[in-house]
């Protein structure tokens, strides 16, 4: 069973009648790859969980003293750790003025009733009641695990749309309240993904904290538009899956009017990296090596395009509608770099099928150019052209059929002739990609038709004659912009030709080698 998830952490911006305040915040993060007897092991819940510990200290001003971080624990250790959690929050307000702030986060399996960690079992009733409870200000719990979304089936609790959450976004902050979000609804499975190596949903949430989710671009992430950008990602990636459409849900119940700051992105740029990516494409930031793990992704309808991550060396992945573009950067701290498509190489049609990097699963296109074949016996001169093709990408093999046309000459003692040479040839190749460049070999069939008109002082009847030719093909394809290509080829053919050398005699079959090349441009769609 795959599964989704997803997890906030927040911190309170201060009102002003708050300004003095102290404002701490807690955060109890529980990953647990393994259900009960029965469920299909997870592969990132724990994971997962520990991004979600690198959001919260990286950017999310919560202290690592204040952060429980649970791998592979049972429900008792769980409990007994939010129990703890929240005497340690008692203990911390010693003035009337100071406030603070919990955050739960769960991934993994679970049911409508219960959160299954290992062999035990947690009731979410049990949770509900015990984050309700806790001294802090405001409370956040956030489940990622399949039909969680009961928890939030709360009187007034409902699905929501990412839209609806504008009320929390206004000037203040919330005197009491608490949150419940879950990463899918109480009859669907919250999935995970090989690609990502994250649940979908708790992927879309960490890359709107660092920065994706900025939409008005003020270096700070709120919980609305951390909640829009989540929900959209979510939907839109989960609804090309075999599970299908995953809906995110929400119910809040607070009293007092605030903005919930997520994360602070301008805050900590003087110890970060800032990328600023270029809009009509989404990106995917793997660090070290194009191997290495998903740091964060930007979707192509992101709003906002300046990321706050660590500085080192990353992969990127660009994709535009049927464009891929990938290539290394280096970020460092304190910088902000603009990252130009230019930096990085260009992958167009093809190549993206080639890759399994679109939505497609083939391309084709359209090509004409020039063609020069040397002379073979029926012919002295070569033959000088030009073809028109069509040709056909899929992951593995490609397929072309072309059509050409070229003129030669016969010249002997006793006569000379003029040769029109219609031929029409399949191909298929393989190819393999690099930088600017794509290379191919290939193996071709065909067949010609040659019409010899003579010119002599005797009699000569023009000559038509049909031949079959095999071809063993090489090529090398510069790659341009929008789908613009241009191809020189080099042919070894075989022709099977049907000759008569002297008068009276019957034809005889003769095999014969030729040299064929070809210049040509294409453009693929």
């Amino acid at each position: 069973m795959k599964r989704l998830a997803w997890f906030v952490c927040a911190w309170l911006s201060l009102s002003a009648g708050h300004a003095h305040a102290r404002v701490d915040r807690f955060a109890l993060l529980i990953g647990n790859n393994l259900g009960v007897t029965g469920e299909t092991p997870l592969r990132y819940a724990e994971s997962d969980a520990l991004r979600m510990y690198d959001v919260l200290l990286q950017l999310g001003d919560f202290s690592a003293q204040n952060v429980r971080l649970l791998r592979g624990e049972d429900a008792a250790t769980a409990r007994s750790a939010l129990i703890a959690l929240n005497e340690r929050i008692r203990d911390s307000m010693p003035q009337p003025g100071d406030r603070a702030v919990l955050v739960v986060y769960y991934s993994g399996h679970a049911d409508a009733q219960a959160l299954h960690l290992g062999d035990s079992l947690l009731p979410l009733a049990e949770l509900r009641q015990l984050a309700r409870g806790s001294a802090a200000s405001f409370r956040l719990v956030v489940l990622d695990a399949c039909r969680s979304g009961s928890l939030t089936r709360v009187k007034g609790g409902r699905r929501v749309r990412a839209f609806e959450v504008n009320a929390l976004a206004e000037s203040g902050v919330p005197n009491d309240g608490t949150a419940f979000l879950t990463a899918s609804s109480a009859r669907e499975d919250a999935q995970e993904s090989d690609e990502l190596q994250s649940a979908f949903f708790t992927h879309a949430f960490v890359s709107g904290l660092y920065g994706a989710a900025d939409g008005d671009g003020d270096g700070a992430v709120v919980l609305d538009e951390a909640y829009r950008y989540a929900y959209a990602a979510t939907l839109r990636t989960t609804s090309r899956t075999l599970a299908g459409a995953q809906h995110p849900t929400f119910h809040y119940d607070l009293r007092g009017r605030g903005q919930l700051v997520l994360t602070q992105l301008r805050a900590h740029s003087p110890q970060r990296a800032v990328l600023d990516f270029p809009v009509g494409a989404g990106f995917l930031l793997l660090r070290g090596s194009a191997d290495g793990p998903v740091v964060v992704e930007l979707e192509r309808e992101a709003q906002g395009r300046k990321l706050t991550i660590d500085p080192g060396r990353y992969f990127v992945r660009g994709r535009a509608a049927d464009v891929l573009y990938e290539g290394y950067i280096d970020a460092q701290a304190g910088t902000l770099r603009a990252l130009q498509l230019a930096e990085l190489d260009r992958i167009d049609y093809a190549r993206l099928v080639r890759k399994r990097g679109g939505a497609r699963d083939h391309a084709h296109g359209l090509e004409l150019g020039s063609s020069f074949r040397s002379a073979l016996p029926n012919t002295s001169t070569p033959c000088i052209g030009g073809f028109a093709g069509y040709g056909v990408d899929w992951s593995s093999l490609g397929a072309r059929v072309r059509f050409g046309s070229c003129v030669s000459q016969l010249q002997n003692r006793n006569l000379s002739a003029d040769v029109v040479v219609y031929d029409l040839a399949l191909s298929l190749y393989r190819a393999w990609d690099s930088g600017w460049f794509t290379f191919e070999l290939g193996l071709g069939a065909g067949l010609t038709f040659s019409a010899q008109s003579f010119q002599t002082r005797g009699r000569a009847v023009d000559q038509l004659a049909l031949a079959p030719f095999a071809s063993l093909t090489s090529a090398a394809e510069a790659n341009f912009a929008a789908g613009w290509y241009a191809r020189l080829e080099a042919s070894l053919e075989n022709h099977w030709l049907r000759m008569v050398d002297r008068a009276g005699e019957r034809p005889q079959a003769r095999a014969a080698f030729a040299l064929r090349s070809t210049l040509g441009i294409g453009k693929r769609f």
